[in-house]
């Protein structure tokens, strides 16, 4: 959260700005699949 550690934040922005797409790219489709699994989990 930013408000809690603003310069954490800050570097982290600066961090993902410099990864490539594609490591973007797998790193949101495995977020979004153990998301998905996480729901059929709860269910």
């Amino acid at each position: 959260m930013p408000f809690l550690s603003p310069a954490r934040w800050r570097k982290m922005v600066v961090m993902m700005a410099t990864v490539d797409d594609k490591s973007m790219r797998r790193v949101g489709l495995l977020s979004m699949a153990i998301g998905a699994v996480a729901l059929l989990f709860l269910r």
